[in-house]
C-alpha cells in the first residue's frame, strides 16, 4: 500500500498531511496505515477506504487500486507481524512536524552567545523584512493589488512569509499615504465545510467590506438589498478618493461557492473603473483548487494571478546574515559555515516530502533548537554536528 498510495498523492500533487485533514485522523495515524497497513481504530476501514479514493478522485486521480489485497491488511487494534529487518522508519508526517515544531533560543542560549535578543523573532519594524529578488517581485505585485484593484493569490507553504507580506502592506499602506481600504474578514473559525467548521461565506466578506468602508451603515436584511447597498457604498467610497483590496488569509480553505462569488465581486466597477481588489493568501493545496484542470473554477482562474514565495534555496546566507545583522551580532559569531551547509542538507531536499523546506519558520526552529543544544553542551558556536543533532 505504501508506495502506491504515496506515488498517487505525488502524482496528485497533493500531501498527506492533506490526505489526513480529509479523512479527518491525525498525520501519525494515516502514517501507520502507510505504512504499516493499520486502519484507524474506532473508524470503519470501508468508510476509510471510500473517503480516500474520493480524495483521489477530487484530485483528478481516477484510480482506485491504491490498496493493498484484503487479506494484507491488519483489522484495527491488531498488532503487525514483525518485518524481517528492524523498522527505524517514522511516518513522513511525523518527521515533518518534527522539522517544523516550534522553537526559540532560550535564556541560556542568548547569555551563551552574548545575544542582546532572539534573532528569529518576528519582525516587528519594515527594515526587519527580508527582501531577495522573488520576495520583493511578490511584495510590488501585492502593492499592485491594493493600488490598481486587481485579483492575486499568493502561494507559500506554512512558515514561508505570507502573513509577514500582509502586515507589511498594511504598514507601507500607511506610511505613504495611501487612501486604502483594507479588508480582512475574520478566518478564525474557517473551514471548507460545516463538518470541520465554518465555510466563509460571500455574506461574510460583505459584511466585513461594510463594516469597514461604512461602519455606522446597517445593512440591509435582504440579500438583493445589501448586494445593491455594497455596490452603491463601494462607488461612493472610490469617487471619494478611496482604493479597496479584500485580504483573505487561509484561503485554501474557501469553499469553491465563495471562490466563485469572489470575481463576481470583481465585476462591481464604477463606470470603467474597478473599486475593488481581492489578495487570496494560501497553501499549496490552494494552488490545486485553482488548477486550470478544475472545471468548477474556470471563470476564477482566468482571471486571477497565481503568484508562490519560494523557499530560501539560493537565499539562505543572505537571509541568515540579514537576520542576524539586525540582531546586531556577526552571524560567524554564532554559526559556522559547515552548520549552514548542514542545515540546508537537512531542509532543502527533504526525502520524505520531495520539496524543500528552506522557509523561514522552519530554518528558524532548527537554528533555535541547535543554539539551545549548543549552549548545553558548552559549543563555542553552532557546528554542523550540533545542527544534525537536533
Amino acid at each position: 500500500m505504501s508506495l502506491r498510495l504515496m506515488s498517487l498523492l505525488r502524482d496528485a500533487c497533493t500531501s498527506q498531511r492533506a490526505l489526513a485533514r480529509h479523512l479527518g485522523i491525525c498525520p501519525s495515524a494515516l502514517g501507520s496505515l502507510i505504512h504499516r497497513h493499520q486502519f484507524p481504530v474506532r473508524r470503519n476501514p470501508d468508510q476509510v477506504r471510500a473517503a480516500i479514493t474520493d480524495f483521489l478522485r477530487a484530485h483528478g486521480i481516477d484510480d482506485a487500486a491504491w490498496e493493498v489485497d484484503e487479506d494484507e491488511v491488519e483489522p484495527p487494534g491488531s498488532t503487525p507481524a514483525a518485518p524481517d529487518q528492524p523498522r527505524h522508519e517514522m511516518p513522513t508526517e511525523e518527521i515533518d512536524d518534527m522539522l517544523l515544531r516550534k522553537y526559540r533560543p532560550d535564556p541560556d542560549a542568548l547569555r551563551h552567545f552574548s545575544l542582546p535578543a532572539d534573532p528569529f523573532e518576528d519582525v516587528q519594524d519594515i527594515a526587519d523584512v527580508f527582501l531577495s529578488d522573488d520576495i520583493r517581485y511578490v511584495r510590488e505585485a501585492l502593492f499592485g493589488t491594493a493600488l490598481h484593484s486587481r485579483f492575486l493569490a499568493i502561494i507559500g507553504e506554512s512558515g514561508s512569509g505570507k502573513s509577514t507580506l500582509r502586515e507589511e502592506l498594511i504598514d507601507r499602506l500607511r506610511r505613504e499615504g495611501r487612501d486604502v481600504h483594507v479588508i480582512e474578514p475574520s478566518v478564525l473559525s474557517m473551514a471548507e465545510t460545516e463538518a470541520k467548521g465554518r465555510p466563509l461565506r460571500v455574506q461574510d466578506i460583505t459584511a466585513a467590506i461594510m463594516a469597514t468602508v461604512a461602519p455606522t451603515a446597517p445593512l440591509k436584511s435582504s440579500r438583493e438589498a445589501r448586494d445593491r447597498q455594497l455596490k452603491q457604498t463601494l462607488i461612493e467610497s472610490h469617487r471619494a478618493g478611496f482604493k479597496h483590496l479584500v485580504v483573505i488569509e487561509e484561503a485554501h480553505a474557501l469553499p469553491t461557492a465563495t471562490l466563485n462569488h469572489l470575481k463576481r465581486l470583481l465585476e462591481i466597477k464604477d463606470g470603467l473603473r474597478k473599486v475593488l481588489g481581492i489578495a487570496l493568501l494560501g497553501q499549496p493545496e490552494l494552488a490545486l483548487k485553482l488548477s486550470e484542470a478544475n472545471p468548477h473554477v474556470r471563470e476564477v482562474v482566468q482571471r486571477i494571478e497565481i503568484l508562490t514565495l519560494p523557499p530560501l534555496d539560493n537565499n539562505l546566507d543572505d537571509y541568515l546574515q540579514h537576520r542576524f545583522d539586525r540582531a546586531g551580532v556577526p552571524m560567524a559569531r554564532v554559526i559556522e559555515a559547515s552548520a549552514i551547509s548542514a542545515l540546508r542538507e537537512r531542509l532543502a531536499s527533504s526525502k520524505q516530502r520531495g520539496m524543500s523546506l528552506l522557509y523561514p519558520q522552519a530554518v528558524h526552529n532548527v537554528l533555535a533548537a541547535a543554539m539551545n543544544l549548543a549552549a548545553q553542551v558548552r559549543a563555542p558556536r553552532v557546528t554542523a554536528d550540533v545542527v544534525r543533532g537536533v
